[in-house]
């Protein structure tokens, strides 16, 4: 599978670079946003690892613009301690993100976490009112209108639609999600649901998920 890395500092690269490929992935690099985004389009990776603070183009934006047309999982690098900037991130349609200074091994494990996730996206496409969801495919839909999501979103939906008449806490569905024992915060899981939410809503499902205080989540009546 192929890795886009994106980062100005050359010696990150490298290091990078090197964990992926010890760890079986093809790379491509780009040190500035704009060299990125050219690349993400001709090379079409699998994920791209993007740090936040690029020349030219910051990768804020070029997470904007891929997410415009593209769900491929995106996660982001950071050397900012302010929270926010980490949770604009997420609701930009980021996957996850990695704080600086980091080690490769466990930034090669977060990408195997998403890509696995994404591979066990699999199985018959689930029904829940006019919401429909073929995780096997990829593809979401409220009625006719189609619901681009990212791998992350996908993932939490279907976790939430296998149950849709139970509720599910919260550490049960980062575990179902991200794997148990994950350090995903409330805020990062909110940032995703938020996201989730408003996609549904644009699409005409606007009750798609309800939220149990104290209890956990689940589907709700999907009527549109």
């Amino acid at each position: 599978m192929k890795i886009l890395v994106v980062d100005d500092d050359p010696n990150l690269r490298g290091l990078v670079g090197l964990a992926l490929e010890r760890a079986g992935f093809t790379v491509v690099t780009a040190a500035d946003g704009q060299v990125a985004l050219m690349q993400a389009a001709r090379e079409a990776p699998d994920l791209i690892i993007l740090d936040q603070g690029l020349p030219e183009v910051d990768g804020l934006e070029v997470c904007r613009r891929i997410r415009a047309r593209s769900e491929v999982p995106i996660i982001f690098l950071t050397a900012r301690d302010d929270e926010l900037d980490r949770i604009i991130g997420l609701e930009l349609g980021a996957d996850d993100y990695v704080t600086k200074p980091f080690s490769p091994r466990e930034l090669v494990a977060r990408v195997k976490a998403i890509l696995k996730r994404i591979n066990g996206l699999t199985g018959t496409a689930l029904r829940h009112g006019v919401l429909v969801l073929d995780a096997g495919r990829h593809s979401c839909a409220v009625g006719e209108t189609k619901v681009a999501l990212t791998a992350t979103e996908m993932a939490i939906l279907r976790a939430l639609m296998l149950v849709p008449e139970r509720v599910t806490g919260r550490v049960q569905l980062v575990d179902a999600v991200w794997g148990a024992g994950s350090p995903v915060s409330d805020r990062t899981l909110d940032s995703h649901l938020r996201n989730l939410r408003a996609k549904l809503a644009t699409a005409g499902c606007e009750d798609a998920i309800e939220t149990l205080h104290g209890v956990g989540l689940r589907m709700g009546a999907c009527q549109g």
